[in-house]
């Protein structure tokens, strides 16, 4: 039986829930580095981590959002924290909550729909993924914002997933994008000369490496089994795999345009069809695939099962907390990755519109964000990346003494950093990736999109799999019923 790493469901992927055997005990160490080291650098502030009160308390701004990948008491809980302390600072009145939604991306999309369009609870701030933006500003569940709360700074193609109808709806808060992590130490033992793969690889080539660790008479690492895995099971994962397959073999043609209208013909189905079979046959990936999530895919790769993994940026610290940097290596992902992430919006019943709306100035800014990245999210902003002057207050420096989560002495965050203190694969891997990423399709509908998406492809994944042109054709016929044509 697999050991999970178990996570909650985000379109751009899931966030992480619990850490489970060897992964467990040092993910959240860092976190809590930040949290003491913020309460010294500001006073602290009178909403602490985990606040539970009912949403809707006078003088609070309450911010709705799914899991923190970094944990209970998470840097999105710090960052609210340090803006309750300024406002203390100001003798404000007013203070915001972080209040986390349980379950799958899915069931907290349900959550959110619900809760705003009965009022039964008072939301000011949301933080919806980027998929869900278009569906909550057309049905006026969020206000529009100010286009000063996104500048030029923030990363173009992220800038973009905040926009419907021509006004600004959202603000990226963190963002994602796909990425391919490997095992350097399954190369070398595979005899592979160059186990740098961070200019990027194409799909031939990987299926390539795979070859070398699999060929004839030579020994496999302990516990091997298949090339690859990644995001196959029937909910999100694999619409974003299929995503990334069809843009791919079509030169990035969207399924729908700007509007949010079906736009795609039988014969691009086709193509990315016979792209996402290729990329999931039985040859090169693990078995397990078509039914992993974020999480099972993650451990069965920490468990040396395959030597390659498509995932999210927040694996990059997650993985190094039980593999060093001579086993683990992060490259671009071959072909299109699709972008993730989740932004900040306005409750349209709020009525705390213009203290929310500085609460998530600050959640965004330059400081906010370059935070966010030295935590292990993917950074919004162009500055976070780029900018050596913008540091966040509440980080750990390279080699600076923090709090240690073992009775060793033993640092609690191992992910590798640069000479700034950033993420070591930040500005040459991850920026350019987040910079490439292409969206899911845009559309208010984009719910019954990926149902009809997820659900079509499943029978690719059966014993009995319908050729590409047969399943094209029925992909076709359910997505113009789904969406408008």
């Amino acid at each position: 039986m697999r050991r999970r790493l178990r996570t909650s469901g985000r379109g751009h992927g899931r966030v992480q829930r619990r850490v489970q055997g060897r992964l467990s005990g040092r993910v959240y160490g860092y976190g809590l580095a930040l949290a003491l080291l913020l309460t010294a650098c500001s006073g602290g502030g009178q909403a602490g981590p985990g606040a539970t009160a009912t949403p809707g308390a006078s003088g609070d701004i309450v911010v709705a959002s799914g899991r923190d990948v970094t944990g209970k008491g998470g840097i999105r809980q710090q960052l609210i924290d340090a803006w309750n302390a300024q406002q203390d600072r100001e003798h404000s009145d007013v203070h915001a909550r972080l209040v986390e939604l349980p379950g799958s991306a899915d069931q907290q999309r349900s959550q959110l729909l619900g809760a705003l369009q009965s009022g039964s609870a008072q939301y000011d701030v949301v933080n919806l993924d980027v998929t869900w933006v278009p569906e909550f500003a057309a049905a006026h569940l969020i206000r529009p914002l100010p286009d000063t709360l996104v500048g030029a700074d923030v990363i173009k193609s992220v800038a973009s997933t905040a926009r419907w109808g021509g006004k600004l709806y959202a603000v990226p808060f963190n963002s994602d994008v796909g990425l391919l992590y490997y095992r350097r130490d399954h190369l070398k033992q595979a005899h592979v000369q160059d186990t740098d793969l961070s200019k990027g690889i194409t799909w031939r080539q990987l299926r390539d490496l795979i070859d070398a660790v699999e060929a004839p008479g030579r020994s496999r690492p302990k516990g091997y089994e298949k090339g690859w895995t990644t995001q196959l099971g029937p909910y999100e994962g694999r619409t974003v795999n299929g995503i990334e397959a069809f843009l791919s073999a079509t030169d990035g043609a969207g399924l729908t345009d700007e509007n949010g209208r079906y736009t795609a013909t039988v014969q691009q189905l086709t193509d990315g069809i016979a792209e996402l079979r290729a990329r999931s046959q039985g040859a090169y990936t693990l078995g397990d695939a078509v039914r992993s999530d974020e999480g099972e895919s993650l451990t069965d790769f920490a468990d040396g099962r395959t030597a390659f993994l498509r995932h999210w940026p927040y694996a990059y610290r997650t993985l190094h907390q039980s593999l060093t940097d001579a086993q683990l290596g992060v490259a671009p992902l071959p072909g299109r990755a699709v972008l993730g992430g989740q932004n900040l919006a306005l409750a349209g019943a709020s009525q705390q519109a213009y203290k929310a709306r500085e609460l998530i100035r600050f959640l965004t800014s330059r400081e906010s964000e370059r935070c966010l990245l030295d935590a292990g999210f993917a950074a919004t902003r162009e500055s976070a990346y780029t900018a050596d002057d913008v540091t966040c207050g509440v980080a750990r420096t390279p080699g600076a003494a923090s709090p240690s989560a073992s009775p060793s002495g033993e640092s609690a965050d191992r992910m590798p950093r640069d000479d700034h203190g950033r993420p070591a694969y930040a500005r040459t891997i991850l920026l350019p990736a987040l910079r490439r990423a292409v969206q899911r399709p845009r559309t208010p509908l984009y719910g019954a999109f990926t149902q009809t998406f997820a659900t079509e492809l499943g029978t690719l994944f059966t014993d009995d799999p319908p050729g590409d042109a047969e399943l094209a054709a029925e992909l076709d016929k359910e997505l113009r019923k789904a969406l408008p044509g």
